[in-house]
């Protein structure tokens, strides 16, 4: 062990003043990204940091969250996120902004770190604005970087040039980074990052973190989405995906997981194609619930327009479930697909959802057992855990120069 090395034991923050920062917050707004910040809050805190959470309202007044060693702040007051086409509505990424630059500028000499989602944008011009001319370190994760044809594609011709311009500048804006796959890291160098970045392991979930492993093939053959009701996510494509697997496996059901401004959509689709008996709709579920779900299902489908990461695949694989995963560009849940080991990766059409489906279904008890090992074979590699801990490395790092 080096001199520099805590000791065993020791705290390596110990009075490091960190502010994390994202519009959502874990459990009151569910995905990956909020796990992941709850997460790294509570690794800070364990290592000896004092952490100030930045967030918008997400509770009712009365029922603030608690917790332990985390003060929350929120910056900015409730709102929809989402319009009803799915697409993230523009007023409360500028209302968290104009709060973290608020706030910023009230608390600049008092923090000695600030880490934060490389969006909603705005909050990271806030953060870099506002911190001009002071020590404060910025380290910035980057979920996901679009590509041009994208950025049109999710905000038309001049929204899109906007948002183009806006990532680019603030990927220059970009002191630290870091990011969970090495293709977002690529990505990152390809449009101008000048800083160091870090490829971080993962946000798979640890291996003691499965209970409910199913390796025999569930009696009830049935497909699982989990996720947000937004046109991104897919969800949309299911219904006659169902229904056309269902020409060879009439038995087949859809358990649909989530909410979202999709979902009165989605429901008026399953009840043209008449398959209400079919499927369920079973809302926004508990971890334990979830579990259960993804154990009893014969797969999981991600038909996502885009993914950052694409968690639910790899965690389904931790209960022995497979993955059909629709392969678009920006669908970065393909990256944890291994053709016929742990899942598909199919045509992103009704079609070709379908036939992975049914290609899950008929593998049976080999893919699961091959799924299965994937995980196990993976997960000890990739996990949130060590994510949190390569972090908070690197913060006992930078404070001890």
């Amino acid at each position: 062990m080096n001199e520099s090395d805590p000791a065993p034991g020791a705290e390596p923050l110990a009075g490091l003043r960190i502010a994390v920062v994202y519009d959502c917050l874990f459990p009151w707004t569910l995905g990956g990204a909020e796990r992941w910040y709850r997460a790294l809050a509570e690794g800070l805190v364990a290592a000896g940091a004092d952490v100030r959470y930045l967030t918008r309202t997400q509770w009712d007044a009365g029922a603030e969250p608690v917790i332990t060693g985390v003060s929350v702040i929120a910056v900015s007051p409730a709102e929809a996120l989402y319009s009803e086409d799915g697409t993230r509505k523009l007023a409360p990424p500028l209302h968290f902004g104009w709060g973290v630059l608020r706030w910023m500028l009230a608390h600049r000499n008092e923090l000695d770190a600030v880490h934060l989602a490389n969006f909603p944008f705005f909050s990271l011009l806030a953060t870099r604005l506002a911190l001009v001319a002071t020590p404060v370190r910025v380290s910035v994760d980057w979920h996901e970087v679009w590509p041009w044809r994208f950025w049109r594609s999710y905000a038309g011709s001049v929204g899109g040039a906007i948002g183009y311009v806006i990532q680019e500048l603030c990927v220059r804006l970009t002191p630290q980074a870091f990011s969970f796959l090495a293709r977002n890291d690529e990505r990152l160098r390809a449009h101008g990052l000048r800083g160091p970045s870090t490829v971080l392991a993962g946000l798979l979930p640890t291996i003691d973190r499965v209970r409910t492993r199913v390796i025999e093939p569930p009696e009830q053959k049935t497909a699982l989405f989990v996720g947000r009701h937004i046109k991104d996510k897919g969800l949309r494509l299911l219904p006659e995906a169902i229904a056309l697997a269902r020409h060879e496996l009439p038995e087949l059901r859809l358990v649909v997981a989530g909410e979202g401004p999709d979902t009165p959509y989605v429901r008026d689709l399953v009840e043209s194609l008449g398959l209400v008996e079919a499927v369920e709709f079973v809302g926004r579920v508990s971890d334990d619930a979830l579990d259960a779900l993804s154990g009893s299902a014969s797969c999981i489908v991600v038909a996502s327009v885009r993914e950052g990461y694409g968690i639910v695949a790899p965690e389904a694989a931790g209960v022995g479930t497979p993955a059909v995963v629709v392969d678009n560009p920006e669908n970065a849940a393909s990256s944890h697909i291994i053709d016929g080991v742990n899942g598909y990766v199919v045509e992103p059409t009704a079609a070709g959802i379908a036939s992975g489906i049914v290609r899950c279904v008929r593998a049976g008890r080999e893919l699961r057992e091959r799924t299965a090992a994937w995980f196990d074979g993976t997960a000890t590699g990739a996990t949130m855990n060590l994510s949190v801990a390569s972090v908070v490395q690197h913060y006992s790092a930078v404070s001890a120069s």
